[in-house]
């Protein structure tokens, strides 16, 4: 197969990074501080322009992008948030749609879905046991809304 020629590759580098900047800044700036937050953004695009060769020959080079970023933001942060956690913050802080998660992380949305869910669950069962629960009444919800907020499904409905 003949390589692509330079100026493809520049396009497509430029493409990524304007995609993916702008969700990688947010996140690592939800960890760390402003000046180790565009440090950490930095090296990673230094990283990915350095290799972007053979980054783009990879299965998905968004998930082998986050991946690096992640680690990263781990290792600056001293703690490794669970792949749930990162959902859940990249939906419900940073308000990314379950297609910008998908897109952004390299993964699937059944799978961006299915982790916000347990993200949801993990957090019912922590305030659970805090005993920080308020009432102890039933929902008021009508089913379709409660299904719709387990799922993390936004509407204009609920």
């Amino acid at each position: 197969m003949k390589p692509a020629p330079p100026a493809v590759l520049t396009n497509s580098f430029y493409a990524f990074y304007d995609l993916h900047r702008p969700a990688y800044h947010a996140y690592a700036a939800a960890h760390l501080s402003p000046e180790e937050a565009r440090i950490a953004v930095s090296h990673l695009f230094d990283l990915i322009a350095g290799n972007w060769t053979s980054i783009v020959s990879e299965r998905d080079p968004s998930a082998w992008a986050w991946e690096q970023h992640t680690r990263t933001i781990a290792r600056r942060s001293g703690r490794t948030p669970t792949a749930a956690e990162n959902t859940s913050l990249l939906y419900d802080q940073l308000l990314l749609s379950i297609d910008q998660i998908a897109t952004v992380t390299g993964t699937e949305t059944a799978t961006v879905t299915a982790l916000l869910a347990a993200a949801n669950r993990a957090d019912r069962t922590s305030m659970a046991r805090s005993g920080s629960r308020t009432t102890t009444a039933r929902p008021t919800a009508p089913p379709e809304a409660r299904w719709r907020r387990t799922l993390g499904l936004r509407t204009a409905a609920v």
